[in-house]
């Protein structure tokens, strides 16, 4: 499992995880899509929104394999805002390809694009 060393290990000041330390022993907790309902908690938001920010700051519009990254804070921007970067696309694996689908990623969380999250 590729560590992508310097990327925020949780957003700063919670809980929210945004990286694993090891891999699973029992198998990869597979990525699937989580629907994102308008009424989820404002920390939620903020929390979908810095890993966005994270996310941009460290690959840019560049694929990236999955690695580290947590399966739970990767669910809630997949199929939108992080999409499968190659065919056929493994959800259960550590060196998945994803990239970020800019235009979506912008309307969804412009605050993450104009330097207003820091990690």
């Amino acid at each position: 499992m590729l560590k992508h060393r310097g990327f925020p290990g949780r957003m700063p000041g919670t809980d929210f995880q945004f990286t694993i330390r090891r891999a699973n022993p029992r198998g990869v907790t597979p990525i699937v899509a989580r629907e994102r309902y308008a009424d989820r908690r404002r920390a939620d938001r903020d929390a979908d929104a810095a890993f966005m920010a994270c996310l941009w700051d460290y690959f840019g519009a560049e694929p990236f394999e999955r690695g580290n990254l947590d399966a739970g804070r990767l669910s809630w921007v997949f199929g939108r805002e992080v999409i499968p970067a190659e065919d056929p696309f493994d959800p259960e694996s550590y060196e998945a390809l994803l990239k970020i689908d800019e235009n979506c990623a912008r309307a969804a969380f412009p605050d993450a694009f104009d330097g207003t999250w820091v990690a």
